[in-house]
């Protein structure tokens, strides 16, 4: 964890928190329901935001509509972006499964049948079994986007122009920082209000399956997840905020053995996008342990505050093959759960901010698992 002057004391203030927010596709939604009931609470002042792939989308329309109309503006930019993502239609979005535990969607394959392991109302969106998603699977495997789409059409980034205005985030309170990862170094990239544009949020979100890299200043650039879901040094160096607020969308947990070729790809990739956070915590928790045995002197660092808002429970049925589907109906089921999930952690925690960290960051990241204590 690097050396910075610890900050001036806090005064009667309330603490601000910076937030933290991983990619994840259309999970990204979860993290729409966090961040709407949080902007709720206007005792919670927010200082940096920092967000990767799907994470660094919210971050920016966050911090954009934050610029132009405070609080509720930016809960308003939110809802009008998550309603225009679910409007599109994406690769298998509005209208293409069947009705599922009361969420009705009539349409091209409506009738097919579900697997019977379908049986919450989010799990039916998962596309493991929906015929377009494996003809899509193997047409990626024979494609590469510079082949199927030479044109590098990308529809995410007209939503993106609409509802991210590049002038708002550079005047904007909140602080905000986009990663994507260098193709030629594979390593991250951190943009700023300084250099963050629609490009860079882009980057940010390009699956190199789906889309050819996106080249900024001469580079080209994939997926932030690779290097950093979310990238938190940022929010060490360059924010007052001492509290950060991790919102986790991509599991740490699978408790089966993948076993098919497909099972075995999305398990990787998992993995992968996880990596970059664990190695950051595990650096963090090794300079607090230093810290609390007195081997370091306390005032050379920034103690942070870690804080985490999850629901692995309520995401656990969701497959990967979901995070494709830009089902309307999909995306409000997961900001509901993204509400309660952040209503029950200000429920029990609120009065921490500022006070103590609630994220036992070894346990939680650094110490295996098993299946009672996955949470």
């Amino acid at each position: 964890m690097p050396s910075v002057t610890r900050r001036a004391r806090r005064t009667a203030a309330p603490a601000a928190i910076d937030l933290a927010l991983q990619g994840g596709g259309s999970h990204g939604a979860f993290t729409w329901g966090v961040l709407d009931r949080l902007l709720e609470d206007e005792s919670l002042p927010l200082d940096g935001v920092s967000g990767t792939s799907a994470g660094a989308l919210n971050a920016a329309v966050l911090a954009s509509g934050f610029a132009e109309g405070g609080r509720a503006g930016a809960r308003a930019a939110l809802r009008a972006f998550w309603l225009d993502v679910g409007g599109q239609g994406g690769c298998f979005g509005q209208n293409t499964w069947p009705s599922v535990a009361g969420w009705p969607t009539a349409g091209a394959w409506a009738g097919w049948p579900l697997p019977p392991a379908m049986t919450t109302p989010l799990a039916g969106f998962n596309l493991d079994h929906h015929p377009g998603y494996a003809l899509m699977q193997q047409f990626l495997r024979a494609f590469s986007p510079y082949q199927f789409n030479p044109y590098d059409l990308n529809p995410l980034r007209d939503v993106v122009r609409r509802h991210v205005h590049e002038p708002a985030l550079r005047r904007g309170p909140l602080s905000v920082f986009v990663t994507a990862t260098s193709v030629r170094t594979g390593q991250p990239r951190v943009f700023d209000r300084d250099d963050l544009t629609v490009d860079a949020l882009l980057a940010s979100a390009c699956l190199p399956q789906l889309f050819k890299a996106v080249v900024i200043d001469g580079e080209p650039f994939w997926d932030g997840g690779y290097s950093g879901n979310p990238a938190i040094w940022p929010l060490i160096y360059r924010t007052q905020a001492m509290d950060v607020m991790l919102v986790k969308i991509n599991p740490l947990v699978r408790l089966d053995t993948p076993d098919t070729p497909e099972e075995i790809a999305d398990r990787v990739n998992e993995i992968t996008f996880n990596a970059g956070l664990v190695s950051e915590m595990r650096a963090i928790a090794f300079v607090q342990r230093l810290v609390e045995q007195g081997r370091v002197d306390p005032g050379s660092y920034k103690d942070l505050r870690l804080h985490m808002v999850a629901d692995e429970a309520g995401l656990a049925p969701l497959h990967p093959s979901s995070k494709l589907n830009t089902d309307s109906k999909f995306l409000e089921g997961l900001f509901d759960l993204g509400r309660v999930a952040a209503a029950t952690w200000l429920a029990e925690h609120r009065d921490d901010i500022g006070r103590r960290s609630t994220l036992d960051v070894a346990a939680t990241f650094l110490a295996p698992r098993r299946a009672a204590g996955v949470r």
